[in-house]
């Protein structure tokens, strides 16, 4: 047969052939009749029955979310592979997200183990020391201090408990105790001591000893309470925004760029870097929109937990609690006459002991008070150390900055996800191979208004992430007054009173060694009497001022001798105090 004629005779044919050799691509016929095998292989290596899958390419009309052209999806695998995609990316949230909900989760055990620890050995120094050194005067008293510790403990659990009314009552039961104890020729009455405990900052019997306790513990329990509650927080929040509902926008998105290219026969290839970087911008937009506030309450968590290891040390601050009351209880034994004086003026004289106590009755084998040498102080939580947990913990908060507006980044970057960026050419770009030449859109919801691959709807945020966001400005605005040894909770009922001792105005040269800036000389202005009264009163007490009522003699005090008691000259007594302490 004559080649020629035959062409003549089928000119349209022949230059259909010839385009489709010259351009590369296949012809609608050819196009029909490929093999789906790779997908078939594909999708039945996901679990899912090839039933439904064609042999063959077949025209593709029938697809809603990939291109309509000749497809080896049928509707079924479409719809089963688009609720495949959005099971794949919220896995795939979830595992970029991972380090970050075991870091709280971890980091919070292990610091709530420890400060928990070192305040039950705190307390347990405490009982071990004095009741070494004072013996039965001691037990016999111990409720005072365990008291004490209970409610510290329950601060820090996150009680509604003041710090600085724990100490107050603190100071004021053991004025009670020890004013006894130096005075043991004399009965005290309930209302007596009482007139005692109630004028005891002006009194000031322990020194300078209680507002330096206060200030170097409270700050530090402020700030492990806010770090402890901050990891917890921390925890909650990643837990909330990494639980993700994709809207039917987002599957569309994730659909086309991920399992488009299998329903075209070529399973192995990538979406390009640029496609991923869209889509999921659209699909985490309302994540991104908790950057600034997530690296603030980073940033907030990594300055506290500085502060714990410097200035405000949980460790130095729980073992300084049973230093400090013996040094307490030394100054008032020291000044036991003078103090006695004064409170003799001011409250009356008490009645003097009827009847000679027995030695084994006034302490038997008492020992004076004594201060501790710093061998003798508590040691810290065995096999712990705040160092080390402070120093993993900045190691772990470093990368945590920025996360939620890096997180499509981190994900695109997965050679398993999507195709490398120096691979333009190559890759899937939504309708077939070849470079994807839209711009990335920004960050944030309202980026998203030019997203050409995820339709979002800017006018309506996010009611949770919004939610989010109100979380994380608390947490941080605890953190923060925490680092200058505020506690939030009580700023209006103590403010003014030195409340944790901040950097606000309570800073002694005796504070912890080592941290320059944070320990230099402090003169205290005086203070206002009318901005400071006395002390609330506690539940025993009756209204009216002790110092106004009769006292066990019968004498009533004027209110201007109240108010001057201690600038009267000392009274010519007959000071027959015993300094041995013995417990009443």
């Amino acid at each position: 047969m004559d080649t020629r004629l035959s062409f003549s005779r089928y000119p349209l044919l022949v230059l259909l052939c010839s385009v489709a050799a010259l351009s590369g691509t296949r012809s609608p016929v050819a196009a029909a009749g490929r093999s789906c095998s790779d997908t078939r292989q594909v999708y039945s290596e996901k679990g899912y029955s090839t039933g439904t899958a064609p042999l063959t390419q077949i025209s593709g009309e029938h697809l809603r979310l990939c291109p309509q052209d000749y497809t080896c999806c049928s509707s079924q695998m479409e719809e089963t592979l688009a609720h495949q995609s959005e099971r794949d990316f919220l896995k795939t949230v979830e595992d970029n997200s991972q380090f970050l909900l075991t870091t709280f989760t971890q980091r919070h055990r292990r610091f709530d183990e420890f400060f928990r620890e070192l305040i039950d050995l705190s307390e347990k120094s405490m009982n071990q020391m004095f009741t070494k050194t004072y013996g039965r005067l001691f037990t016999q008293n111990a409720h005072v201090f365990q008291e004490l510790f209970v409610e510290l403990r329950r601060y820090y659990s996150g009680g509604s408990v003041s710090l600085t009314e724990v100490f107050s009552d603190f100071w004021s039961r053991l004025v009670e105790r020890v004013f006894s104890l130096v005075n043991p020729q004399y009965q005290f009455s309930e209302d007596y001591l009482e007139c005692v405990s109630k004028h005891a900052e002006q009194l000031q019997p322990f020194g300078d000893v209680p507002r330096k306790l206060r200030v170097q513990v409270s700050r530090a329990f402020i700030a492990a309470r806010a770090l402890s509650q901050g990891l917890a927080t921390g925890r909650d929040i990643v837990n909330k925004a990494t639980k993700l509902t994709a809207d039917s926008e987002c599957v569309r998105g994730l659909m086309r760029q991920w399992y488009c290219p299998l329903c075209r026969g070529m399973p192995s290839l990538r979406p390009c870097h640029s496609l991923c970087l869209n889509v999921m911008k659209g699909c985490l937009a309302n994540q991104a929109d908790l950057d600034t506030e997530w690296n603030n309450f980073i940033d907030a968590l990594y300055q506290v937990s500085e502060k714990l290891e410097g200035p405000f040390n949980m460790e130095l601050a729980a073992d300084s609690i049973s230093v400090k009351v013996s040094e307490a209880i030394m100054h008032m034994q020291e000044n036991s006459v003078s103090i006695s004086t004064k409170v003799f003026q001011g409250c009356g004289n008490p009645r003097p002991v009827r009847s000679k106590r027995s030695p084994k009755d006034s302490g038997g084998n008492r020992r004076p008070f004594r201060t501790y040498s710093p061998e003798e102080k508590p040691t810290t939580a065995a096999g712990t150390n705040l160092d080390r947990l402070v120093t993993e913990l900045k190691e772990r908060l470093r990368p945590m900055r920025s996360f939620w507006v890096s997180l499509p980044h981190t994900i695109c970057n997965d050679e398993k996800i999507a195709a490398d960026v120096t691979n333009e050419d190559r890759c899937w770009n939504g309708q077939t191979r070849g470079r994807y030449l839209p711009d990335v859109t920004g960050d944030g919801l309202v980026s998203q208004i030019n997203n050409p691959e995820v339709e979002v709807d800017i006018a309506r945020p996010d009611v949770r992430t919004r939610q989010l966001i109100m979380e994380l400005r608390v947490v941080t605005n605890k953190l923060r007054h925490a680092q200058s040894g505020q506690d939030m909770d009580f700023m209006d009922s103590e403010e003014g009173s030195g409340s944790g001792g901040g950097d606000n105005g309570e800073r002694y040269n005796d504070d912890w060694p080592g941290y320059g800036p944070y320990s230099p000389p402090y003169n205290k202005p005086p203070r206002n009497p009318a901005s400071n009264p006395a002390k609330p009163p506690r539940v025993r007490e009756r209204n009216g001022s002790k110092w106004n009522r009769n006292n066990g003699h019968g004498r009533i005090k004027s209110a201007t001798s109240c108010l001057t008691f201690s600038l009267v000259p000392l009274l010519s007594l007959p000071l027959t105090v015993t300094v041995a302490l013995m417990w009443r």
